[in-house]
Order: structure tokens, then C-alpha cells, then sequence
């Protein structure tokens, strides 16, 4: 059964064929610009050529900032000088100057020349910071205030600046030297007396972040502090842009795509965007052979302990079938454990002093875990192999096995992050490969502790 949007997909396409701009524009009115851009990149090459003429230079503007850079840069491209133009105008400088990077050098200087001197300063000065800080994600057209004027010369003054800010929602007051000494919200400075100063009516404790702060942890503030926006400010306190929050949330994306591409050992979406296909290759193996060779060389120490068991093996085979079962389950809490701690990180949940309750925590965790459990599977070796004293073992195998596997999982993240290494590639590999060791020496050493009273 074909539903509304395959309809609707359909009926654009034919009219796209027929060049029939009035009808094109008539669905278009329809739908929302994320769902714009959505159909769009579904579309053929030319067809998107054609859609995107059909646009006005707003919804055009707003189309291509929901587009990867690439895409929206061919797009820019298919259209003449007027039409370039006019898109580049509606846009705001953080997203011009998002597209503009990711284009050759010839094609940015051939965009900013097409705008204002001004707007073109604006941009330039953007695309020089670095794309994952703060300078890289802020935008200058936001609102600002002197200290040392009224509420009635504010609002004003307002009137002027507002329709080309990015947002209004926060008025941040400056002084005479353009540092940023305080805030008012909107609502704060309509209701004020018309005859008081912004110095005495505006909040002083402003939160900002600066100008070369990272991007994941300005959008850990913003998240923080449940924040709209939030000014960017150089080492002086000069304000310098504004941060929105919608800007956040591409990169709270971002970041959570990588550290699941970093914990699956493969490479970020940028590089699996890579046109050659060797180059892709090069970078996963690059990616994921190093922590794999840990986990080689931990099975081979793995191997090793077992041959030290083989005498207690040969003497009761039974010994063996447990061995997946007790490395198995201390994996998957090792993963589990390792996970938490690794998220925890990556949100800035797990602060330094912290540090000794999260792995109590955990550790407690593991505890349980391996008691219930233990109990559990010890009950049924017993019963199995009509040997008590294999239940014993074995649950107490299970029960220390549960507890270092919850311990390391949540340790050796944070050791990684002390020495420098990224908890989310290396963490996997090398808890899985340690825990397979520590679970053998414990069930081997309990194994021949107890194996006489097994025979």
C-alpha cells in the first residue's frame, strides 16, 4: 500500500519533469524544510538542480543549512550570481561560514565576494577558528546592550538590531570596552522602569564559555545549565558571538555518533565519507588493529593459563564446560561497567572527585551480580554433575569473576582518560581480554585449591 509521503514524492517528481514551478511550489508550502531537505537529497541530480530554482532565497537559505556542506555547496553552485547571492544573505554568518569551509578555496572567495563587505568580514573572521570550539560553532549577529544606557533607549536600540540577530531571547549587556558584564532576559527588560539603567536591572553572573573551548564541552554547559544560547568571549572577556542552541544539538549528535563509531573501533563519519576506497580501508584498519592486537596477544596469555590448568581439566573434565560460561558473563559485565563509565565521561556525569564512589559503586554492582548468580549456577553444577563441591567452585569463580569484571570495566576507562588515551576506542579490547585472564586465574586457582576434593 503506497502511504502519503510516497504519494507526495511522486506527484513532486512529475511536476519537477514537467517543469511546472507552480505546482512544485504548491506542495512545497505543504511541508516543513527539514522535510525539504529530506526529499531532496532522495531526488536525482538533476532534479535537484531543478528544485532547488524553485525556492525563494529563504526557504532556499534554510534548505541548504539542513543539507551536508557538500550537497548545499553543488547546490549553491547550480544557481547564478543573483540567486547566490540572495541565499547567502538570508543565511546566518555561522552557517555561511559552515558551508563556505567545506569548499574549495577558489569557491570561498568566489561566494564572499558576492557578499557585503561587512557580512564578508563577519564570515571570514568565523571560518578561521577551528570547526569543533566554540569560535568554530558561534554566530555574530546576536544582541547586545551598553551597561550605561535606560531600559527605554534599550528597547530602542532593540528595534534596530533585533531582525538581524539569530535570536533575541537573551540581551547580554557590554560595557564601554565590549566586555561582557551582564544579561537580561527579554521579558526582564519590557517590564523594567523605562527610567533605570540596564547596569541596575541586569544579572552580573553571567555563564560563557571562551573562544577555544571544545565544542563537546560547551555543549555539556549549555545542557548544564538548560541555556537558549550562550556568549563566547575571548581571553579578555570581549564578547565575541553567540552560541544557539540548535547549533548544541548537531553537536551533542556528533559527538555521541563518534564515541559509538570509536567504541565499535571504526572510523567517524567524515572519513567513511571518503571517496576512495583504499583510504577507507586504511583508516578502519588503522582504527582497530592496534586494541585488536591486545586482545590477540591477551588470548594467547589466556591459552597459557589453561595449559597451567590442564592437569585439574584431566582430572575432572567437568571443569571445562564452565569455562565460556564464566568468561562470557564476565564480558558482558566488563562491557556493561565500561559502558556506564564511558558515557559518564563523555557527559561530564563522572567528575574527578567522584572518582573513588563511581567505581564503589560499580564494584558493589558486581558484587551482587556475582552472588545472585553464583548461587545460581553453582546450584546447578551441583545437581549436573552430582558433585557438590564443582557447584562451590564454580560459583565462587562466578562471584569473584562478576566483582573484578564490574572493577576493571569501570577502572580502566578512567585510567585511559588520566594517561591521555580515549576511553571509548580502547576500553572494549583491553577489559574483554583482562577479564578472560583474571576470570581463568580465578577459576583455575580455585580449581587447584579444591581439586582434591573433587576426585
Amino acid at each position: 500500500m503506497i502511504n502519503e509521503r510516497e504519494v507526495f514524492f511522486q506527484e513532486l517528481i512529475k511536476f519537477l519533469n514537467q517543469n511546472n514551478a507552480q505546482k512544485v511550489k504548491e506542495l512545497l508550502n505543504k511541508i516543513q524544510v527539514a522535510d525539504i531537505a529530506e526529499i531532496l537529497e532522495e531526488l536525482e541530480t538533476a532534479e535537484q538542480h531543478i528544485l532547488i530554482r524553485y525556492l525563494d532565497s529563504v526557504t532556499a537559505a534554510q534548505v541548504i543549512n539542513e543539507l551536508e556542506p557538500e550537497l548545499g555547496g553543488e547546490l549553491l553552485g547550480e544557481l547564478n550570481e543573483e540567486q547566490a547571492t540572495k541565499i547567502l544573505d538570508e543565511m546566518s554568518f555561522d552557517d555561511a561560514a559552515d558551508l563556505l569551509s567545506e569548499l574549495s578555496d577558489q569557491e570561498q572567495n568566489h561566494y564572499l565576494d558576492l557578499m557585503e563587505s561587512q557580512d564578508q568580514q563577519d564570515v571570514r573572521e568565523l571560518m578561521n577558528y577551528p570547526e569543533d570550539t566554540a569560535g568554530g560553532l558561534m554566530t555574530t549577529e546576536y544582541v547586545a546592550i551598553r551597561d550605561d544606557i535606560t531600559t527605554t533607549r534599550a528597547i530602542e536600540a532593540l528595534r534596530e538590531i533585533a531582525p538581524d540577530a539569530e535570536t533575541v531571547y537573551y540581551v547580554y549587556v557590554i560595557n564601554i570596552k565590549n566586555q561582557l558584564v551582564g544579561v537580561i532576559s527579554l521579558r526582564e527588560l519590557i517590564i523594567a522602569n523605562p527610567q533605570l539603567l540596564i547596569h541596575n536591572i541586569m544579572r552580573p553572573n553571567v555563564v560563557s564559555v571562551p573562544v577555544d573551548m571544545d565544542q563537546e564541552e560547551v555543549a555539556r554547559i549549555v545542557s548544564k545549565y538548560d541555556f537558549l544560547a550562550v556568549p563566547v568571549v575571548d581571553h579578555e572577556d570581549g564578547l565575541l558571538g553567540i552560541i544557539t542552541v540548535d547549533d548544541v544539538i548537531d553537536v551533542i549528535h556528533e559527538e555521541a555518533t563518534e564515541d559509538l563509531y570509536r567504541l565499535a573501533g571504526a572510523p567517524g563519519e567524515e572519513e567513511e565519507e571518503e571517496e576512495q576506497f583504499l583510504l577507507r580501508v586504511k583508516s578502519s584498519l588503522k582504527a582497530r588493529l592496534p586494541w585488536l592486537f591486545v586482545t590477540m596477544l591477551g588470548g594467547l596469555v589466556s591459552g597459557r593459563v589453561l595449559s597451567y590448568f590442564s592437569g585439574q581439566i584431566q582430572s575432572v573434565v567437568a571443569l571445562t564446560f564452565f569455562i565460556p560460561l564464566l568468561t562470557g558473563m564476565g564480558g558482558n559485565v566488563g562491557t556493561q561497567s565500561s559502558t556506564v563509565t564511558v558515557r559518564g565521561i563523555a557527559t561530564g556525569q563522572i567528575k574527578k572527585g567522584q572518582l573513588f564512589s563511581v567505581i564503589a559503586k560499580e564494584s558493589l554492582v558486581g558484587l551482587s551480580i556475582g552472588s545472585i548468580l553464583g548461587l545460581i549456577v553453582g546450584l546447578i553444577a551441583s545437581w549436573w554433575q552430582s558433585k557438590p563441591m564443582l557447584g562451590v567452585i564454580v560459583g565462587l569463580a562466578m562471584l569473584g569473576n562478576m566483582f573484578t569484571a564490574a572493577t576493571m570495566g569501570t577502572l580502566v576507562p578512567l585510567i585511559f582518560r588520566k594517561i591521555g588515551v580515549d576511553p571509548a576506542v580502547a576500553s572494549a579490547p583491553f577489559i574483554s581480554t583482562a577479564i578472560d585472564i583474571t576470570g581463568l586465574l580465578i577459576y583455575s586457582t580455585l580449581a587447584t585449591l579444591l581439586i582434591a576434593y573433587l576426585l
